[in-house]
């Protein structure tokens, strides 16, 4: 069996998922498996990928669903993936013609069966690296102490073992299409670091249609998903009170869009809470009014 597996959420991108695929044909190492989910697609995604399946130079597994967001997308993915270990590489992005090769020889190098998985760098497709490198004196790390003990900035591309990623499933909320995929990481942080990997294993490009650059509407859309993700994040064992107070406020105002007059009896930590309504009731007006600014 193949070690691991690449899978691509993707949603009405078949205008630019040909630059993952042909990243991916020319990959120096095969031993991969490219499974594509189709989170309702209308466009020609479908017919694209037949196509490419008959050329046979990738394996490739296909899945079509209704859509459900990013994150169910991901849920379907961790359920299918029968590799030893998984990447997701987005619909608009594309890795290094060796970033398999990298991976599956890091792997084979230092994995053992105390790690979560490899965390390596996400670069522009220019190949300036995104945000800062990994800290060279750090051989593993959790994910979350990256960003707040060490500073950390910027995306990075996160290489799990599948039987782990299994685990701590993303809820599904009517209506709603979005919950923070950093949950299921920052759930796996409380079982095991992550092996760190200062080498490029994909390249990002940030296109308009994309949510890292639609987060205001998110927010109003997905209210729900953003307050669960606030009440995980603030029952982090590890993270320090300054962390589950912003996550408090992020939690205050995404109840008040949702209109969750029960916020206060929901949250994990009702003094922090009851703290962050006024930043959090000033936030809920900062994001809708921006909202319907950016709509007007």
């Amino acid at each position: 069996m193949k070690k691991l597996t690449v899978f691509t959420p993707t949603y009405n991108r078949a205008y630019c998922l040909h630059n993952c695929y042909e990243s991916l044909k020319n990959q120096t190492c095969k031993e991969f498996v490219w499974l594509i989910i189709d989170d309702g697609s209308s466009d020609e995604t479908k017919e694209l990928v037949e196509g490419w399946i008959l050329e046979n130079v990738v394996e490739i597994n296909y899945v079509w669903q209704k859509n459900q967001g990013m994150h169910g997308a991901h849920n379907t993915a961790y359920q299918l993936i029968k590799t030893e270990l998984n990447v997701c590489i987005d619909s608009d992005d594309y890795m290094p013609i060796d970033a398999v090769e990298k991976i599956i020889g890091f792997w084979n190098q230092y994995g053992n069966d105390h790690v979560s998985g490899i965390i390596g760098l996400d670069a522009y497709t220019d190949g300036r690296v995104i945000g800062t490198t990994l800290p060279v004196d750090k051989k593993q790390s959790r994910l979350f102490d990256l960003y707040n003990k060490y500073g950390v900035t910027g995306d990075k591309k996160l290489v799990y073992r599948t039987e782990l990623t299994r685990q701590f499933p993303y809820p599904l909320f009517k209506d709603e299409r979005y919950v923070g995929l950093a949950y299921k990481y920052h759930m796996l942080d409380k079982q095991h670091e992550m092996l760190l990997m200062n080498e490029i294993l994909c390249y990002v490009e940030y296109l308009a249609d994309g949510s890292s650059l639609n987060m205001f509407s998110q927010y109003i859309k997905n209210p729900k998903g953003f307050a669960f993700y606030r009440k995980e994040m603030m029952k982090l064992p590890f993270a320090s009170l300054s962390f589950k107070f912003r996550q408090a406020i992020h939690y205050v105002s995404s109840s008040l869009i949702s209109r969750n007059w029960n916020f206060l009896s929901e949250t994990p930590n009702k003094s922090l809470t009851v703290l962050a309504i006024p930043l959090g009731v000033t936030l809920y007006f900062y994001i809708t009014t921006k909202t319907k600014t950016k709509t007007a």
